[in-house]
């Protein structure tokens, strides 16, 4: 794994990573697959968007809809395109640079290899219950 890649964007990584547990949270029955399913769905549609492409038809079982729409919230807020809300529904300014395209899809690529490497070391929860500990 690139040490460096990972120290420069730990912030990302850290960002993407806890929409992803937020909804393992919610639902403990998540798998690593539906994980997968979330960050390839993201990096089909950035990476249409780069090449100017329409966005791809993306279908989700209702676990993997949930972890994607986290997961693009969070990515499309890194790229400077929306803002995060607090509980009370109230912007939260937390003054990031915005990063580009490229540096999120290579984060998501990250957590694509991340995934995979867990899920063959841990099963089907491999992934999500590595991550889990830690992310707050």
């Amino acid at each position: 794994m690139n040490e460096a890649f990972e120290d420069e964007y730990l912030d990302v990584l850290q960002n993407v990573e806890a929409g992803i547990m937020q909804v393992f949270r919610e639902h403990p029955e998540m798998t690593d697959a539906e994980a997968l399913q979330a960050v390839e769905g993201a990096l089909r549609l950035y990476q249409a968007e780069v090449k100017k492409r329409n966005p791809p038809a993306l279908r989700f079982s209702p676990l993997a809809q949930e972890a994607f729409d986290a997961v693009k919230a969070m990515c499309d807020w890194r790229l400077g395109r929306g803002e995060l809300v607090d509980d009370s529904g109230r912007a939260v300014d937390l003054g990031i640079t915005p990063k580009t395209m490229d540096e999120i899809i290579a984060c998501l690529k990250r957590i694509r290899r991340s995934i995979e490497l867990w899920s063959k070391r841990g099963g089907r929860q491999g992934y999500l219950n590595y991550v889990d500990d830690f992310i707050d």
